[in-house]
């Protein structure tokens, strides 16, 4: 089967991609930027076009020889999303008539009846009926809320739930929600380019075994998460749009795209029927409940391989798992304080030194090595979150550069607040590592001069950082130095 993915680059978009592969199918990953599938770990399996959905020209030529066009473009960051998302739905709906497209299968969400509707269900409703219009069959799934990493409503829950143990908050927590795995949403999605009828031109609500008010949906996250129970005070007077700006206020995720989330969770958003279950067998196993989706969501930062995964050089195991393409504020919070410095040390001093200072600390136990170049530790002190210190040697043509990778992950509010208070002893500490490492290496190689070095701060939407102790501290880095102030780094 031949499948065009428009939006390739989103959060289901992005996943999909590499199930269809899986499954056999030839891809067309279709994006406005198409830079951004760089670093995509299935980029050389496909075929990248780039193509913005409102430019007919570009999307007849993205879509010719297709069978199946699988739509998952929204402009919810824009002001403007609901004539952008107009546009481009009556755009597709004509270019994938004119090409003979088999089928269109749209992902949008489940709307009440009989209510008046958000701006951004009303919109995702009316993108569905534009397609269901087009004269190609088409197939809407219409599914609440998305719970993995990178999804913006589950990054809203994570967030708001770690960061916050009293809560106080607007009476639509108490509005019934029906969730759905990310890797669920996958297998309907394929399943509907496979195994419908041609002729099928309909919609399907999709969600998980559960039903659960927001409260219980942020109570079952912490018990998750290993968190304190929260506590949620609901105000009646908090409108959608106070509600959005406090989310804003305490969460990274923008307020161009919390703002229409808010709004949206005034309605009871329950599937109505499960017709779905009739045309597309359960995934193996059966649906996936709340609490496992939570665990498959978080459990990518509960692995050893975590400090690994950070660089985006790995392929994703799960749905679950982040991508590169993934927005700076979803992944949850990690803090990482990385430095570099150039030494004309070859690597074998380096690593002599390396293994000396790290030997040195015993409240470190070793995860990983990898002689002479890697070595990470992970932190085993009482902190309020998980720690490693990553160390590597790596050859240049004037000798070899160090680099120090510190990561803490926060355990709730009191992690964050554990990371603000020794951040200001940071440079000391790893700064002190730093210089401590390379002078050592020089000197094992004799007389020389240590290369000035490079320090980044950096602030992931999933990282702090914390620990080493007993590290011999030391003035600020050489001549030139500028230490850089954290920005997110990101991932949706």
């Amino acid at each position: 089967m031949r499948c065009a993915v428009l939006g390739a680059t989103g959060y289901i978009g992005g996943r999909l991609v590499p199930e269809l592969v899986g499954r056999g199918h030839a891809v067309r990953a279709v994006a406005r930027s198409p830079g951004t599938l760089a670093d995509v770990p299935w980029r050389d399996q496909v075929d990248v076009v780039a193509a913005d959905v409102t430019d007919s020209d570009r999307v007849a030529t993205a879509l010719a020889g297709q069978d199946v066009v699988y739509y998952l473009v929204h402009s919810l960051h824009q002001r403007d999303f609901v004539a952008l998302d107009r546009a481009a739905a009556r755009t597709v709906a004509t270019c994938a008539r004119t090409a003979g497209v088999r089928r269109i299968v749209y992902l949008g969400g489940i709307s009440p009846t009989g209510q008046r509707l958000s701006p951004h269900l009303a919109s995702r409703a009316e993108v569905g009926r534009i397609l269901l219009d087009s004269g190609v069959p088409t197939v809407v799934l219409q599914a609440a809320i998305i719970i993995g990493s990178g999804s913006a409503s589950f990054e809203m829950l994570r967030y708001l739930s770690e960061r916050l143990p009293v809560m106080v908050t607007p009476r639509w927590v108490h509005n019934h929600v029906q969730p759905i795995a990310v890797r669920d949403v996958l297998h309907y999605l394929a399943h509907a380019g496979e195994l419908l009828p041609d002729t099928m031109n309909r919609g399907f609500d999709i969600g998980g075994p559960d039903v659960l008010t927001y409260l219980e949906m942020m109570r079952r996250y912490a018990t998750v998460a290993d968190l304190p129970r929260r506590l949620v005070l609901p105000v009646p007077l908090l409108t959608p749009w106070l509600s959005a700006q406090w989310v804003n206020l305490v969460t990274p995720v923008p307020r161009s795209i919390a703002v229409p989330l808010i709004e949206s969770l005034v309605h009871e958003v329950v599937c109505h029927d499960r017709d779905i279950a009739d045309q597309v067998p359960d995934p193996a196993g059966g649906l996936t409940g709340y609490e496992r989706a939570v665990d498959l969501a978080l459990s990518t930062t509960h692995t050893a391989e975590v400090p690994t995964r950070w660089s985006g050089g790995a392929t994703p195991r799960a749905p679950s798992d982040p991508l590169p393409t993934d927005p700076s504020w979803s992944g949850g919070t990690v803090y990482e304080d990385v430095r570099e410095r150039g030494t004309r040390a070859d690597t074998g001093a380096l690593w002599q030194a390396i293994e000396a200072v790290a030997g040195t600390h015993g409240r470190w136990r070793v995860e990983h090595i990898q002689r002479p170049h890697l070595l990470r530790l992970r932190a085993e002190m009482p902190v309020p979150g998980r720690a490693w210190l990553e160390m590597s040697a790596t050859p240049t043509p004037g000798g070899s550069l160090y680099r120090q990778r510190a990561v803490f992950e926060p355990h709730g509010l009191a992690g964050h607040l554990y990371w603000k208070a020794v951040a200001p002893f940071q440079n000391l500490v790893f700064g002190g590592m730093a210089r401590t490492i390379t002078a050592a290496a020089e000197h094992q190689r004799g007389p020389g001069t240590v290369l000035r070095g490079r320090r980044r701060l950096r602030r992931r939407h999933r990282c702090d950082d914390p620990f080493v102790r007993g590290t011999e501290p030391g003035r600020a880095d050489g001549p030139g130095h500028r230490a850089r102030p954290e920005r997110p780094h990101s991932r949706w």
